[in-house]
């Protein structure tokens, strides 16, 4: 019962969002936000535990706020508002022309149509997505941690790590490669987009840097960020959700081109099933308990951010990028179980 206390505004959406699915365009329609639900499910674990991680860090009142602005945020910005900016912009059209090319329901593979379009704008979407995941993975491999998971992988990275500037340099290298065998139209603005990623998380990663040390609070054993600090994180939590939901929005296309559905199925059902097991794992200590969740979490993102920038070129299957975050997640726990039983004979 405590357990379904956790999960009982995600089952309410998701009972709204398939009745106004099928009222909307059917049992296929229904169908299809069933699909997408759980396609962001599944590949959104890792995302809900690296929100936990930074979650816990932060005080009860910017808790607060990204469990509620943060989801309205995560629901109509990112899964409905942020793919018609794209095609707007793409397009060159007024938010009303997107709007109304979203609504027509196209076939994705038809030139001019929204999903379409959408599609043509993927090498800058992976590139921007990719370098912000790739330089937060970076940064946490290189940082030397008590409790390591993949020792001989993480020990001589601690030492490379010392080197301040090595997270950047290996995460342009990657974007420079990634992008090497674009046509010269496209090229261009995927570097841009890719450098735009990594300016973006090192501002909001060092303005948080900067205002943790004036804005902490203890609460217990744990130290929280709290004013100008709290809202840095705030806002790059904000920031990370967004881009781990990338793969997913654009996964959606190759499923329905239809917004409404997307909106339904991956905005409504997914991002609220995420925040409800973010907070789950917050409140109950969970990464406390398995130790070695955020590494697995951090190496799923790490594999992402790679997929991002393969995926410039390349086509990728979603399936793959679900099955490659549930295995580090899946590793990791069961290592974590492992963990507790060695320490606790001690």
């Amino acid at each position: 019962m405590q357990l379904l206390s956790f999960f009982k505004w995600t089952l309410l959406a998701t009972a709204a969002s398939l009745i106004a699915a099928y009222f909307y365009g059917g049992w296929a329609a229904l169908a299809t936000c069933i699909i997408l639900g759980i396609l962001e499910v599944s590949l959104s674990f890792d995302n809900a535990v690296l929100n936990a991680s930074i979650l816990r860090k932060m005080s009860p009142f910017w808790q607060k706020m990204f469990l509620t602005i943060g989801i309205i945020i995560a629901v109509f910005g990112m899964r409905l508002v942020f793919p018609l900016l794209i095609v707007a912009i793409a397009a060159q059209l007024n938010p009303v022309e997107a709007v109304q090319l979203a609504l027509a329901k196209g076939d994705p593979h038809t030139p001019g149509t929204y999903g379409y379009i959408l599609a043509a704008a993927h090498p800058y979407i992976a590139a921007f997505g990719g370098m912000f995941l790739l330089l937060l993975f970076l940064d946490f491999i290189f940082e030397d941690r008590d409790i390591k998971w993949l020792q001989r992988l993480e020990k001589p990275l601690a030492k490379i790590g010392r080197l301040k500037t090595v997270s950047v340099l290996l995460a342009l290298g990657g974007l420079v490669a990634a992008t090497a065998t674009l046509p010269a139209d496209v090229q261009l603005p995927a570097l841009t987009a890719g450098i735009f990623g990594v300016m973006l998380y090192i501002f909001i990663k060092g303005l948080g840097d900067v205002f943790q040390k004036y804005s902490e609070s203890k609460m217990g054993n744990m130290t929280l960020a709290v004013g100008k600090a709290g809202f840095f994180m705030f806002l790059y939590l904000e920031v990370l959700d967004a881009t781990l939901s990338f793969d997913g929005a654009i996964g959606a296309f190759a499923i329905t081109p239809d917004p409404i559905i997307i909106g339904l199925g991956l905005g409504i059902i997914g991002a609220m099933a995420v925040r409800s097991l973010t907070v789950y794992m917050v409140r109950k200590g969970t990464l406390d308990e398995f130790v070695h969740l955020e590494h697995g979490a951090h190496w799923a993102i790490g594999a992402l951010a790679v997929i991002l920038l393969v995926s410039i070129t390349v086509h990728v299957n979603e399936i793959i990028t679900g099955l490659v975050g549930l295995v580090f997640i899946g590793a990791a726990f069961w290592t974590s179980i492992l963990y507790r039983r060695k320490h606790s004979v001690k």
